[in-house]
């Protein structure tokens, strides 16, 4: 009920919850937007929000510097990490250490045509075949001539799905696209023309800086059988604790 004369307050229709959510949507969008370096419009589409989980930013390429230390160093530094090739982008979940005087290395069996990017500069690509049917790409560690590599076991997808699918010949989302070595070199489409390859320049095969993880675990490597005990038993394998995008066995994997 108004006083006869006074001015009667304006109505203001109240937004409904769903509109509400709608416009802090496109809040959070742009915002992101801005943050990986420019406006809103001029971005790349956002990935979808499983992908948007996966990774929160997509950084620039990684220094050769980054890469020549310790592949023991090395390999929990590459979690959170991000491969690049054409329009697909990886998220590394599991890697694992292999060094000099390692029995489980192909190191071990010096220098030879197949093992030779072992011992190259830090940052270029291994990739060799496995069993005859698999591409494993492997990231060399520490300096020319040492001869250590990180392998890459496992990756989470953040672009470029619909292309690495049709690379792994599998139509899901599921961890069971990307968690395993063979399977990320196919979702890449590596073949071992790639190894020597610098992944620290742009275009062809990059490794691109990431969110860090928030806590990693650590187990032994998987099927080295061949190795010492002493290196058989060794906890060079590397995860992103709390992802399901990580290779079997997983009950071999402890926090850090």
């Amino acid at each position: 009920m108004t006083t006869s004369g006074a001015p009667t307050p304006p109505r203001f229709k109240r937004s409904s919850p769903r509109k509400k959510s709608q416009l802090r949507s496109r809040r959070l969008t742009a915002g992101e937007a801005e943050a990986a370096g420019g406006p809103a419009s001029a971005r790349a589409p956002l990935p979808s929000p499983l992908e948007v989980d996966a990774v929160p930013r997509i950084g620039r390429a990684l220094p050769q510097e980054f890469f020549e230390v310790d592949a023991l160093v090395l390999a929990p530094r590459l979690l959170g990490k991000l491969l690049r090739r054409d329009e697909v982008i990886l998220r590394i979940t599991e890697v694992e250490a292999y060094r000099p005087n390692d029995s489980a290395c192909h190191g071990r069996f010096g220098i030879t045509a197949r093992t030779a990017p072992v011992f190259g500069p830090a940052g270029h690509a291994y990739v060799y075949l496995c069993y005859g049917l698999h591409m494993m790409l492997n990231v060399v560690a520490d300096m020319e001539g040492v001869g250590a590599v990180v392998l890459i076991r496992s990756c989470s997808p953040v672009t470029g799905l619909e292309t690495l699918q049709r690379r792994r010949g599998q139509q899901t989302e599921k961890p069971i696209l990307l968690t395993g070595p063979g399977k990320v070199g196919q979702a890449l489409g590596l073949s071992t023309d790639w190894s020597n390859h610098p992944l620290y320049t742009p275009g062809g095969l990059e490794v691109l800086d990431g969110s860090e993880p928030e806590a990693i675990l650590v187990g032994p490597r998987v099927g080295i059988d061949y190795a010492s005990p002493k290196h058989v038993a060794a906890p060079w394998r590397f995860a992103i604790a709390g992802t399901p995008w990580i290779s079997a066995p997983k009950n071999t994997l402890r926090p850090r």
